[in-house]
């Protein structure tokens, strides 16, 4: 049994069931709220917690499947360029709602941070969770946060835009696709995405856009609005 669960293809054919598990139950629901990724997640704490198998055999595998992260992500580009005429017609408004979104969103994670008493090293930990993981894990070393909380926070924070998203989308009777993929985009990263591209290509290409420029503004404004915020605290 040890020799299967410490072999790097136990991770890998985990992690494919587990997510084939989650995209079947979604598809039978045809409910948001059991994302995919979700019940994936919980199938495989359950599995390793039930056969009390360890982390670090699993992420020997789990490794492989990140590797390809990085391309997955870059990938996303490719509805971007089909749209991109889109993009300069609406380059003002979309840098600006980006970039608003940023300073908003970042300054909103240091002061419910501090209202709730959340050590520095959690909160720097926090503020990229609504940026792709790539981006966001780069962004946790140089604010000297905990990468593993950093990863939890993003996928949790696509996860809950992707479900919510489409519910706020309807509820405030918008009609404009383009504002709705450049929102999702910006709080939802690629997680949120893919399910802008499953509404539309329209969506998907804004939500695409704006994930890689809301990504790279966080690159050079988090590092500015925590030392603001230390200055100011302390």
């Amino acid at each position: 049994m040890n020799e299967i669960t410490h072999s790097p293809v136990f991770g890998v054919l985990l992690s494919l069931i587990a997510y084939e598990t989650g995209t079947y139950i979604n598809q039978k629901s045809k409910l948001s709220i059991f994302n995919p990724l979700l019940i994936a997640i919980a199938i495989v704490i359950v599995f390793l917690t039930k056969l009390n198998i360890s982390y670090e055999s699993f992420n020997a595998g789990g490794q492989l499947i990140s590797f390809f992260l990085y391309p997955a992500t870059i990938a996303l580009a490719l509805p971007m360029y089909k749209r991109f005429s889109l993009f300069r017609e609406n380059a003002l408004p979309i840098l600006t709602s980006v970039l608003c979104g940023n300073v908003c969103g970042m300054t909103f994670v240091i002061l419910s941070s501090k209202l709730f008493g959340i050590s520095d090293v959690l909160t720097r930990s926090l503020i990229p969770k609504s940026i792709t993981t790539p981006i966001g894990i780069a962004v946790s070393q140089q604010l000297e946060g905990i990468q593993s909380v950093t990863v939890a926070a993003i996928i949790l924070t696509g996860i809950i835009g992707s479900v919510l998203g489409p519910v706020l989308y309807r509820l405030f009777k918008m009609d404009d696709r383009v504002a709705f993929g450049i929102a999702i985009g910006a709080s939802s990263h690629a997680i949120g995405t893919a399910r802008a591209m499953e509404l539309g290509e329209i969506e998907g290409a804004m939500s695409s856009l704006t994930m890689a420029v809301s990504g790279i503004t966080t690159v050079f404004l988090a590092p500015v609005i925590w030392n603001a915020f230390v200055v100011f605290f302390h």
